[in-house]
């Protein structure tokens, strides 16, 4: 599949890496050409780098990896109708009412991935790979105390939520549906909290239940 990857970050770097390395054609488009065709050439595998509006005409699937103050921008000048937009980002900001000293987090933003979806209409937005670091999907491991790491993943497009799921597979991860877009925001949620739990030294895993021990009953 051939694959767009609109910035040259951490994230884009890992999810991009990782899909050139599965054998889909990969290229990663920024304002600045040269950092775009830097990065390919460190991540090799064929993957090539250029212009954004490059990496967009080129993607069947298109990665905004891009921070959120500079979605906008990329989002009113770049052609993305009718692509699968794969949205991994985060509206954090530091927490100002965090004590001295503790590193925490809110969000800036509530809902990324509908904006994202109101500002493109004809595009078929997926969130997908927004709850965990760069440094966790770059990782070789993909298995933790028996459980293969999963990615949750929303959006409105049966077919474009089939194949993101299908590429989150080809990084060896586990995709689960997570409901429609409407739904992202409780990811954006979920993100910023298990991030800053996990800054503050807690293991956010040890506050749900294995699916064995878990319960849920309608009233």
């Amino acid at each position: 599949m051939r694959i767009g990857i609109i910035g040259t970050g951490a994230m884009a770097r890992a999810l991009g890496g990782g899909w050139a390395a599965a054998g889909h054609e990969v290229r990663f488009g920024a304002r600045r050409s040269e950092g775009a065709v830097e990065l390919a050439d460190a991540v090799g595998h064929g993957a090539r780098g250029g212009s954004i509006d490059e990496a967009a005409g080129f993607g069947e699937a298109v990665l905004l990896a891009v921070p959120v103050d500079a979605l906008d921008a990329v989002l009113r000048s770049t052609g993305l109708d009718g692509r699968v937009l794969i949205d991994c980002t985060n509206a954090f900001e530091p927490d100002a009412a965090a004590p001295d000293g503790t590193m925490n987090f809110v969000l800036g933003e509530d809902a990324v991935a509908e904006r994202i979806a109101a500002t493109v209409p004809t595009a078929h937005v997926v969130k997908a790979f927004n709850i965990c670091a760069a440094e966790v999907w770059a990782a070789q491991e993909r298995a933790f105390e028996g459980s293969p790491l999963s990615v949750p993943v929303c959006g409105d497009d049966p077919d474009a939520v089939r194949l993101v799921a299908g590429l989150a597979e080809d990084l060896k991860l586990r995709p689960f549906p997570a409901g429609g877009l409407h739904r992202a925001r409780y990811l954006e949620a979920a993100s910023v909290l298990t991030v800053g739990l996990w800054f503050a030294g807690h293991d956010s895993r040890a506050m749900l239940p294995p699916l064995a021990a878990a319960f849920a009953a309608r009233d």
